[in-house]
């Protein structure tokens, strides 16, 4: 069960103060992101953001959540995701039948921002229900309490997904992706993403290159072998090892050559790249 405030006999209700950003993450703009994200959020227009795994789509949800003060839950979609999973469903607690409120139905009535990660792995008919709060209407029925929830301002959906995993089953319906305002990321740029690493890792300049240069070298390689390069994520594991002692060729091993791929062969080739370099 997750954290709740107050339990009456009939509903669990949930602390919103809970999903608080109290630290400012750490974020670097990289284009015109935060401007977009505020001009949509000031219209009541729900985000998608798109682009590769690791690339910084959930630090920047972060850092907007806590750039607007507003409580943020996260959902991070699945194939059994169901549409009680997100609104809410009835259970026996201490003998009592009560409602608790999925973390989509917690986001509307706080007020807070509700962040669909992966999207497309959700079930299609799970993605019927963020319908109605996408558009104009703002509003979610929750059927099971017969209530017509209305969002109020400042709630705010957003959703990802990665475009370079879609299959002809996990495409994105244009019934639902013409309801958001787009925002496209990728990997920083190589200056930006080395200050990135150093602060991330607090690595040597020298060793964060020669991490970018494997990193160049593996996206280098996708759709020739592999799905995904290293991402900036990925780079940062290997720099957290790095920098806590491990040998570089065993931390870039085990954070990016076994993290990207289980194709032997793969696995082999980037480990000569690791060689090289390290």
């Amino acid at each position: 069960m997750e954290n709740t405030a107050n339990a009456s006999n009939h509903a669990l209700i949930h602390d919103p103060s809970t999903y608080l950003i109290e630290k400012e993450p750490y974020y670097v703009p990289v284009n015109n992101e935060i401007t977009l994200f505020e001009a949509a959020y000031d219209n009541h227009l729900p985000l998608l953001l798109k682009g590769p795994t690791g690339c910084g789509k959930t630090r920047f949800m972060e850092y907007m959540a806590w750039r607007l003060r507003r409580p943020m839950i996260t959902v991070s979609c699945h194939d059994d995701l169901t549409t009680s999973d997100l609104v809410g469903r009835y259970l026996v607690k201490n003998g009592e039948t009560v409602w608790v409120d999925g973390p989509l139905t917690r986001a509307v009535r706080s007020g807070g921002i509700c962040y669909l990660d992966e999207i497309v792995e959700a079930r299609k008919d799970t993605m019927v229900v963020i319908h109605p709060l996408a558009d104009d209407r703002r509003i979610m029925p929750i059927e099971k309490l017969g209530q017509l929830l209305e969002a109020p301002d400042s709630f705010c959906l957003a959703i990802s997904y990665n475009p370079g995993y879609q299959s002809v089953l996990k495409e994105l319906k244009q019934s639902t992706r013409q309801r958001f305002v787009a925002i496209e990321f990728d990997y920083p740029k190589p200056a930006l993403e080395r200050e990135i690493i150093m602060h991330e890792t607090g690595l040597a300049p020298a060793v964060t290159d020669k991490l970018l240069k494997l990193a160049e070298m593996t996206r280098n390689l996708k759709d020739n072998g592999l799905e995904e390069g290293a991402s900036t994520r990925l780079l940062v594991h290997a720099g957290k090892l790095i920098s806590k002692g491990v040998e570089p060729r065993a931390a870039c091993q085990g954070a990016i050559a076994l993290a990207l791929t289980d194709d032997s062969d793969m696995i082999a080739a980037i480990n000569e790249l690791i060689g090289a370099l390290f």
